[in-house]
Protein backbone atom coordinates (compact mmCIF):
# COMPACT_ATOMS: atom_id res chain seq x y z
CA UNK A 1 0.00 0.00 0.00
CA UNK A 2 2.84 2.41 0.69
CA UNK A 3 4.56 2.32 -2.51
CA UNK A 4 1.19 2.54 -4.33
CA UNK A 5 0.53 6.41 -2.10
CA UNK A 6 4.18 7.25 -3.36
CA UNK A 7 3.96 6.42 -7.06
CA UNK A 8 0.70 8.56 -6.78
CA UNK A 9 2.47 11.06 -4.73
CA UNK A 10 5.38 10.89 -7.70
CA UNK A 11 2.79 11.74 -10.31
CA UNK A 12 1.32 14.85 -8.51
CA UNK A 13 4.96 15.88 -8.02
CA UNK A 14 5.59 15.62 -11.68
CA UNK A 15 2.26 17.13 -12.90
CA UNK A 16 3.40 18.93 -15.51
CA UNK A 17 5.04 15.97 -17.13
CA UNK A 18 3.09 14.50 -19.54
CA UNK A 19 0.25 12.02 -17.98
CA UNK A 20 -2.44 9.58 -19.17
CA UNK A 21 -6.16 9.95 -17.60
CA UNK A 22 -8.64 7.09 -17.97
CA UNK A 23 -12.13 6.08 -19.38
CA UNK A 24 -13.77 3.55 -17.12
CA UNK A 25 -15.03 0.35 -18.76
CA UNK A 26 -17.56 -1.07 -16.34
CA UNK A 27 -19.69 -4.39 -16.31
CA UNK A 28 -23.73 -3.82 -16.45
CA UNK A 29 -24.76 -2.99 -19.35
CA UNK A 30 -25.12 0.99 -19.08
CA UNK A 31 -23.03 2.87 -21.88
CA UNK A 32 -19.40 3.33 -20.59
CA UNK A 33 -18.73 4.36 -24.10
CA UNK A 34 -21.38 7.80 -23.42
CA UNK A 35 -19.60 10.80 -24.61
CA UNK A 36 -17.13 10.04 -26.89
CA UNK A 37 -15.51 13.27 -27.79
CA UNK A 38 -15.96 14.53 -23.75
CA UNK A 39 -12.33 13.61 -22.57
CA UNK A 40 -10.34 14.60 -25.58
CA UNK A 41 -12.02 17.78 -25.50
CA UNK A 42 -11.50 18.16 -22.20
CA UNK A 43 -7.67 17.53 -22.04
CA UNK A 44 -7.35 19.63 -25.07
CA UNK A 45 -8.82 22.59 -22.96
CA UNK A 46 -7.00 21.96 -19.92
CA UNK A 47 -3.46 22.23 -21.77
CA UNK A 48 -4.00 25.09 -23.16
CA UNK A 49 -5.62 26.62 -20.41
CA UNK A 50 -4.06 25.29 -17.03
CA UNK A 51 -0.61 24.29 -18.51
CA UNK A 52 -1.09 20.54 -18.03
CA UNK A 53 0.38 17.72 -20.03
CA UNK A 54 -2.06 15.22 -20.10
CA UNK A 55 -1.69 12.54 -23.38
CA UNK A 56 -4.13 13.81 -26.13
CA UNK A 57 -6.13 10.50 -26.24
CA UNK A 58 -7.04 8.81 -23.01
CA UNK A 59 -6.93 5.51 -21.72
CA UNK A 60 -9.51 2.99 -20.99
CA UNK A 61 -9.35 0.55 -18.14
CA UNK A 62 -11.45 -1.72 -16.50
CA UNK A 63 -12.54 -1.44 -12.79
CA UNK A 64 -10.70 -4.73 -11.85
CA UNK A 65 -7.66 -3.89 -13.68
CA UNK A 66 -3.95 -2.99 -11.90
CA UNK A 67 -3.39 -0.58 -15.02
CA UNK A 68 -6.50 1.59 -12.74
CA UNK A 69 -3.42 2.38 -10.28
CA UNK A 70 -1.69 3.92 -12.96
CA UNK A 71 -4.10 6.42 -13.43
CA UNK A 72 -4.17 9.58 -11.20
CA UNK A 73 -7.72 10.82 -12.88
CA UNK A 74 -10.51 8.38 -13.61
CA UNK A 75 -13.60 9.24 -15.38
CA UNK A 76 -16.99 7.34 -15.43
CA UNK A 77 -19.65 8.18 -17.00
CA UNK A 78 -23.11 6.50 -18.81
CA UNK A 79 -27.11 6.11 -18.79
CA UNK A 80 -27.86 2.72 -17.26
CA UNK A 81 -26.97 -0.21 -15.03
CA UNK A 82 -23.50 -0.68 -13.33
CA UNK A 83 -22.25 -3.67 -11.33
CA UNK A 84 -18.78 -4.70 -10.10
CA UNK A 85 -17.59 -7.72 -8.99
CA UNK A 86 -16.29 -8.42 -5.77
CA UNK A 87 -12.71 -8.15 -7.42
CA UNK A 88 -13.13 -5.01 -8.76
CA UNK A 89 -14.98 -3.84 -6.32
CA UNK A 90 -11.31 -4.69 -3.99
CA UNK A 91 -9.40 -3.08 -6.62
CA UNK A 92 -11.71 -0.16 -6.28
CA UNK A 93 -11.26 1.22 -3.06
CA UNK A 94 -7.21 0.20 -3.07
CA UNK A 95 -7.35 2.44 -5.69
CA UNK A 96 -9.17 5.57 -4.20
CA UNK A 97 -7.24 4.80 -0.75
CA UNK A 98 -4.11 4.89 -2.27
CA UNK A 99 -4.66 8.30 -3.84
CA UNK A 100 -6.52 7.64 -6.90
CA UNK A 101 -9.39 9.85 -7.58
CA UNK A 102 -12.89 8.63 -9.58
CA UNK A 103 -14.89 11.41 -11.30
CA UNK A 104 -18.55 9.91 -12.27
CA UNK A 105 -20.99 11.94 -14.11
CA UNK A 106 -24.32 10.72 -14.12
CA UNK A 107 -25.62 11.32 -17.99
CA UNK A 108 -28.87 10.43 -17.11
CA UNK A 109 -30.59 7.41 -15.55
CA UNK A 110 -27.25 6.43 -13.75
CA UNK A 111 -28.11 7.56 -10.42
CA UNK A 112 -29.62 4.38 -8.98
CA UNK A 113 -26.69 1.80 -10.01
CA UNK A 114 -24.13 4.01 -8.76
CA UNK A 115 -25.26 4.44 -5.78
CA UNK A 116 -25.68 0.92 -5.13
CA UNK A 117 -22.54 -0.04 -6.03
CA UNK A 118 -20.77 2.75 -3.95
CA UNK A 119 -21.71 1.19 -1.03
CA UNK A 120 -20.09 -2.11 -1.48
CA UNK A 121 -17.31 -0.34 -2.39
CA UNK A 122 -17.40 2.15 0.72
CA UNK A 123 -19.97 0.47 3.18
CA UNK A 124 -19.05 3.10 6.07
CA UNK A 125 -18.09 6.03 3.92
CA UNK A 126 -21.26 7.60 2.60
CA UNK A 127 -21.54 9.78 -0.48
CA UNK A 128 -21.96 13.94 0.69
CA UNK A 129 -23.22 17.26 -1.22
CA UNK A 130 -19.74 18.44 -1.42
CA UNK A 131 -19.66 22.37 -0.23
CA UNK A 132 -19.64 25.12 -2.70
CA UNK A 133 -16.60 26.52 -0.76
CA UNK A 134 -14.37 23.87 -1.36
CA UNK A 135 -11.30 24.45 -3.86
CA UNK A 136 -12.58 22.08 -6.33
CA UNK A 137 -14.88 24.83 -7.12
CA UNK A 138 -12.41 27.96 -6.17
CA UNK A 139 -9.81 27.62 -9.16
CA UNK A 140 -8.28 27.95 -10.96
CA UNK A 141 -11.95 29.39 -12.16
CA UNK A 142 -14.50 30.39 -9.72
CA UNK A 143 -17.73 28.72 -8.93
CA UNK A 144 -19.02 30.31 -6.09
CA UNK A 145 -22.40 28.25 -6.60
CA UNK A 146 -20.74 24.95 -6.22
CA UNK A 147 -21.13 22.78 -9.53
CA UNK A 148 -22.74 24.39 -12.64
CA UNK A 149 -25.94 23.34 -14.57
CA UNK A 150 -25.29 22.16 -17.93
CA UNK A 151 -28.14 20.03 -19.34
CA UNK A 152 -31.77 20.36 -17.86
CA UNK A 153 -32.72 16.45 -17.41
CA UNK A 154 -35.61 16.54 -14.47
CA UNK A 155 -34.96 19.97 -14.18
CA UNK A 156 -33.28 19.26 -10.50
CA UNK A 157 -31.02 21.98 -8.54
CA UNK A 158 -27.22 20.24 -10.07
CA UNK A 159 -25.13 18.66 -7.21
CA UNK A 160 -21.51 17.71 -7.13
CA UNK A 161 -21.68 14.23 -3.71
CA UNK A 162 -18.18 12.91 -2.66
CA UNK A 163 -16.49 10.47 -0.97
CA UNK A 164 -13.66 11.78 1.28
CA UNK A 165 -10.83 9.46 2.77
CA UNK A 166 -9.14 11.15 5.13
CA UNK A 167 -9.88 14.63 4.99
CA UNK A 168 -9.30 13.96 1.16
CA UNK A 169 -11.72 14.13 -1.68
CA UNK A 170 -11.42 10.87 -3.57
CA UNK A 171 -14.18 10.35 -5.71
CA UNK A 172 -16.64 12.67 -6.94
CA UNK A 173 -20.20 12.32 -8.36
CA UNK A 174 -21.88 14.74 -10.23
CA UNK A 175 -25.61 14.48 -10.67
CA UNK A 176 -28.29 16.37 -12.62
CA UNK A 177 -25.63 18.50 -14.40
CA UNK A 178 -24.06 16.33 -17.16
CA UNK A 179 -20.75 17.54 -17.51
CA UNK A 180 -19.54 15.80 -20.33
CA UNK A 181 -22.33 16.61 -22.52
CA UNK A 182 -20.55 20.18 -22.47
CA UNK A 183 -17.46 18.76 -22.65
CA UNK A 184 -18.32 17.18 -26.22
CA UNK A 185 -17.96 18.93 -29.79
CA UNK A 186 -20.16 21.21 -30.09
CA UNK A 187 -22.15 19.89 -32.89
CA UNK A 188 -22.94 16.62 -30.57
CA UNK A 189 -25.79 19.02 -28.37
CA UNK A 190 -25.42 22.12 -29.99
CA UNK A 191 -24.74 23.74 -26.59
CA UNK A 192 -24.41 27.57 -26.63
CA UNK A 193 -20.74 28.86 -26.19
CA UNK A 194 -20.99 30.01 -22.50
CA UNK A 195 -22.35 26.97 -21.54
CA UNK A 196 -19.80 24.73 -22.97
CA UNK A 197 -17.00 27.08 -21.88
CA UNK A 198 -18.62 26.51 -18.32
CA UNK A 199 -18.41 22.77 -18.46
CA UNK A 200 -15.12 22.91 -19.72
CA UNK A 201 -13.93 24.87 -16.96
CA UNK A 202 -15.54 22.98 -14.20
CA UNK A 203 -13.86 20.06 -15.78
CA UNK A 204 -10.46 21.94 -15.32
CA UNK A 205 -11.07 22.63 -11.97
CA UNK A 206 -11.77 18.99 -11.49
CA UNK A 207 -8.59 18.51 -13.03
CA UNK A 208 -6.23 21.10 -11.56
CA UNK A 209 -7.49 19.98 -7.95
CA UNK A 210 -6.09 16.48 -8.84
CA UNK A 211 -2.99 17.28 -9.75
CA UNK A 212 -2.49 20.25 -6.98
CA UNK A 213 -3.66 18.17 -3.90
Amino acid sequence: MKKICFAFLLCFSFAAQSQEIALLKYNGGGDWYGNPTSLPNLIKFCNQNINTRIASKPATVEPGSPDLLSYPFVHMTGHGNVVFSDSEIINLRNYLTSGGFLHIDDNYGMDEYIRRELKRVFPNNALVEIPANHPIFQKPYSFPAGIPKIHEHDNKRPQAFGIFIDNRLALMYTYETDLGDGWEDPEVHNDPKEVREKALKMGANIIYYIFNN
